[in-house]
């Protein structure tokens, strides 16, 4: 029996030994580079965080660990200098070898996922430089442009579809063409995506990346439902919004007079003031004598902040604050997730056709219109 014991307890330390250890382990070798540093980060959703530094051997072997939650896989990249050399999707326990060049050509074994990702961006990335290519070499380029969009999407959606089960399919949802335009553009898509994070919630309930698509495919619904309303209630023709002003009286979008009214959301931030100062100014000043106006409903939790900007920048427009910040009811109403974001009433009706993404749009849309 005392043998016993002493066996089991050792198994029990060994057990232990092992949680509390790295599980999950990057094997590799950085070609051509004995001796030197790599970075390894993990995607926080939009942004990467730093983990670690590794150092190669005087041959260019190196070995890394860390600790992964079961059920929830990370999107880890290794950085040579500032250049992406390797991109994996791992899990917990495993044990991935790697084997990669200072320009990022890279193999991998040993994860499935991780060679999933490296065929969806190597997609990516094709599709990216025949987009180029089409702009650098063709005098009119609209055509194959939106052939070439138009190929790329639905290949992605199969690939989408046939994968719903795996997280590989999170970054391709989230792909752009450019940073004013992803791939997945249609409110309609997040049908697909709501479906794709309920696929994805049931194996990775706690994923941060799961939730963050979640999160979009909120905001697409509530796009889709607001363009809805639209349509079904022209009488109306868009959702009213009563907030208070810089006086503290409420003011409603629907008492607003003009040819045409840009509903528009912003915060302080020091970004925003200075595209105020820079482009909404100048433009508004040029097309509000021709029946232009503003409605812009601050999301500053902080009022004193959203008064001081407006007071400070002399903002000439109808300003008035929804102090609930991102909980703002108007703002889920009308599908609002990044700032700024603009809409466009024109006769008394949200205009669902007005692309606009950046200062130059808003003046060619005005044009158009006024």
């Amino acid at each position: 029996m005392k043998s016993f014991s002493r066996i089991a307890l050792a198994a029990a330390l060994m057990v232990a030994a092992i949680s509390c250890g790295k599980n999950t382990v990057i094997e590799g070798t950085l070609a051509d580079a004995p001796e030197k540093e790599m970075v390894v980060k993990l995607l926080d959703v939009n942004r990467f965080q730093v983990l670690d530094t590794v150092k190669t051997s005087t041959t260019g072997a190196f070995t890394y660990k860390l600790d992964l939650q079961q059920a929830q896989p990370e999107f880890i990249y290794l950085f040579y200098g500032e250049r992406q050399v390797a991109s994996l999707l791992l899990q917990a326990g495993d044990h991935v070898k790697v084997a990669t060049d200072t320009l990022g050509a890279y193999r991998i074994e040993g994860s499935e996922e991780s060679l999933k990702l490296q065929k969806v961006e190597n997609a990516y990335h094709a599709f990216m430089r025949e987009m180029n290519t089409i702009l650098s070499t063709q005098e009119n380029p609209n055509a194959a442009l939106s052939r070439c969009y138009v190929n790329y999407y639905r290949d992605r959606l199969a690939y989408v579809v046939g994968n719903s089960r795996s997280l590989t399919v999170v970054p391709v949802l989230f792909q752009q063409v450019n940073p004013s335009l992803p791939v997945f553009d249609q409110p309609t898509d997040g049908i697909l995506m709501r479906s794709v994070s309920d696929s994805l919630k049931t194996q990775y309930p706690d994923s941060r990346y799961v939730k963050a698509l979640d999160k979009e495919a909120e905001r697409r619904l509530n796009l889709m439902q607001v363009q809805s309303q639209i349509e079904k209630a022209p009488e109306v023709g868009f959702l009213d919004i009563e907030l208070p002003g810089m006086d503290g009286q409420k003011l409603k979008l629907s008492d607003v007079t003009g040819k045409v009214t840009m509903l528009y959301f912003w915060a302080s931030t020091a970004e925003q003031k200075m595209f105020n100062l820079d482009a909404l100014i100048p433009i508004y000043e040029e097309f509000h004598p021709k029946g232009f106006e503003i409605y812009a409903v601050s999301l500053n939790a902080d009022k004193t902040a959203w008064a001081s900007a407006v007071r400070n920048q002399k903002l000439p427009w109808i300003n008035v604050c929804d102090t609930r910040g991102v909980g703002s009811v108007y703002a889920a109403s009308y599908g609002v997730n990044n700032l700024p974001m603009a809409w466009f009433i024109v006769d008394g009706s949200i205009d669902p056709q007005a692309r606009v993404r950046n200062a130059q749009d808003i003046r060619e849309y005005l044009k158009k219109k006024l």
